[in-house]
């Protein structure tokens, strides 16, 4: 490295925030939206920040092709990303080589408060990559990798992990993040093999321990087991952790942030032909993002995922659309159907009935299921064993839940009869 250089490098840690005064720069937020491989994209980040959250992450970017690779960089990384209204952002890139990861971080250090590595990443792809989670035992190329890019960009450098089965070697994990540089901490309470079917519940304890052994100036950020706005709360009171990060709860329900909002259901469990029309505009509002084009079909799985099994017809619509589709054709196949469906139900008499949220007895991980109607945003339960999350959520209703239920089944069905509504 030249004099110039290392004298730059010099300068740039001198100006550099502390992890954190950069956390209160930012305004101290609390809720985060997880970086999501193609899916927590510039529309998506939008949408979550008017359901609550005060910080979002851009989805994983491959260093190596945003670096080199001028079509890469136009499908992922559009001149709005980054500007007053997507802030503040912390721009997330996977990387095994630091030469190619600081070479991505610089094209976007002026369009971001922060720069995330991503050591959390379980999935196949990660592995024959060779970045994510499946760098955890290579502890001098992290370190690297971080220090890189703490020395030389002008921003701060944050990462996230996983942990290991051992809570000490996860603890001295964290200190050697921490030594390298980063300025924030998340993580993420399951191992590397947690994924899929085998995904299971987050250690919270874990995350605590971390959390309490390591200096109290860290800035720390927990992610795991958030299905409710309750959880996120819970989570930093049980953890002690300055913000929680959400991925999979946000994808399904953008309303899982609004936690000053519990008693709003149109806030925390907004209804789907809502989100899916606000979440539209906000995507054709953003043309120059072709991210947001191509991620729109898949948010609309997943906000509608409760709502198709009733309606086939929307999905075997939704199914053929594609990122080349009209906006005209997304209007009238999909949009407005849905539209049209939640109308005629909230038509309906006995509606106040029908649309309300029931809350299970307390479980031994801390909080409670609840059933939510299918034309409203919920979480979504990964299959255990063959048994889907629905039925896991009925078998967990109090007997006093469940006999409310079926009073109000035989009513919806009597009701239903005379009407010949589909509900």
């Amino acid at each position: 490295m030249t004099d110039f250089a290392v004298a730059t490098a010099d300068n740039a840690l001198m100006q550099k925030l502390s992890g954190r005064q950069l956390f209160d720069k930012i305004g101290r937020p609390t809720r985060i939206v997880a970086p999501m491989v193609d899916q927590s994209e510039l529309a998506w980040r939008i949408l979550s920040r008017r359901y609550g959250a005060t910080l979002a992450y851009t989805p994983m970017l491959h260093a190596k092709l945003f670096a080199t690779s001028k079509k890469y960089r136009e499908d992922n990384w559009s001149p709005l990303d980054g500007s007053d209204g997507d802030r503040p952002l912390v721009v997330q890139f996977c990387a095994n080589d630091p030469v190619h990861l600081l070479a991505a971080a610089k094209l976007v250090e002026d369009k971001c408060d922060a720069v995330d590595l991503n050591l959390g990443c379980p999935q196949g792809i990660a592995k024959k990559g060779h970045y994510g989670s499946f760098l955890m035992e290579e502890w001098d190329l992290i370190h690297n990798l971080i220090s890189t890019l703490h020395k030389n960009l002008k921003v701060a450098v944050t990462a996230k992990i996983r942990i290991f089965d051992d809570r000490e070697k996860s603890l001295d994990y964290a200190k050697m993040v921490l030594d390298a540089g980063a300025q924030f901490l998340t993580v993420h309470g399951r191992v590397r093999e947690q994924k899929g079917q085998k995904t299971g519940m987050a250690d919270w304890e874990t995350i605590k321990y971390l959390r309490d052994e390591l200096p109290k100036e860290t800035v720390f950020f927990a992610n795991g087991n958030v299905l409710y706005p309750e959880d996120i709360s819970r989570c930093m009171e049980h953890i002690g952790a300055d913000a929680v990060m959400s991925a999979e709860g946000n994808l399904y329900n953008p309303g899982v942030f609004n936690v000053d909002k519990t008693e709003d259901k149109d806030k925390t469990f907004p209804r789907v032909d809502k989100i899916i029309r606000e979440y539209f505009q906000i995507v054709k509002e953003c043309q120059e993002s072709k991210a947001s084009r191509t991620a729109m079909k898949s948010h609309f799985f997943k906000i509608l995922r409760p709502f198709l099994p009733q309606h086939i017809d929307i999905r075997s619509e939704l199914a053929t659309m594609n990122a080349k589709a009209s906006w005209e054709e997304w209007e009238e196949k999909i949009v407005k159907p849905v539209e049209r469906v939640v109308q005629d139900i909230f038509e309906q008499p006995d509606i106040e009935l029908k649309d309300k949220i029931m809350v299970g007895e307390k479980q031994p991980w801390g909080g409670s299921y609840r059933t939510v109607p299918y034309w409203r945003c919920q979480p979504y339960f990964r299959p255990v064993n063959g048994v889907t999350g629905d039925k896991r959520v009925m078998q967990d209703l109090t007997d006093t839940d469940m006999n409310r239920k079926r009073k109000a089944d035989v009513l919806l069905e009597s009701s239903d009869k005379k009407k010949d509504v589909k509900v």
